[in-house]
């Protein structure tokens, strides 16, 4: 599935539909740089999604703190229920390289089209999700 395919995807739900970058989120990546994003997503899919069973799965990820955990909640790579209802990857089996690489070119790319470097960024601000959104 491309990137594109997924985010046709991502775009039937209410709820991933919902989140987008803070002016903070942004500011961090003016600051740190993508790259440096990058490698931070690959070390959060590694250490909270990769273990077959991880960790406090399904609330392993925080809802904001960092713009990875952001794009994280709207591509549906949150914890391994949402991979495996959303992207079918199996629970109870670890992350293959090619399954994590897969996972941070996702993040990586909303959070490209977010910032306007994609082809459907967002034009307009879209509310952001609190705490208690439904979903699903």
């Amino acid at each position: 599935m491309t990137h594109e395919d997924a985010f046709a995807k991502l775009a039937r739900s209410a709820f991933r539909r919902r989140f987008a970058l803070s002016a903070a989120d942004r500011a961090y990546i003016e600051a740190k740089g993508l790259e440096t994003v990058r490698r931070h997503a690959a070390d959060f899919v590694e250490a909270r999604l990769a273990p077959a069973n991880p960790l406090r799965d399904g609330r392993q990820t925080p809802w904001k703190g960092h713009p990875v955990f952001v794009a994280q909640h709207a591509t549906a790579t949150c914890c391994r229920g949402c991979m495996a209802k959303w992207w079918k990857v199996p629970r109870g089996v670890p992350l293959a390289d090619v399954q994590k690489e897969r996972t941070v070119g996702l993040v990586m790319a909303w959070i490209g089209r977010q910032l306007g470097a994609g082809p459907d960024a967002p034009r307009s601000r879209s509310r952001q999700l609190t705490r208690g959104g439904e979903k699903e």
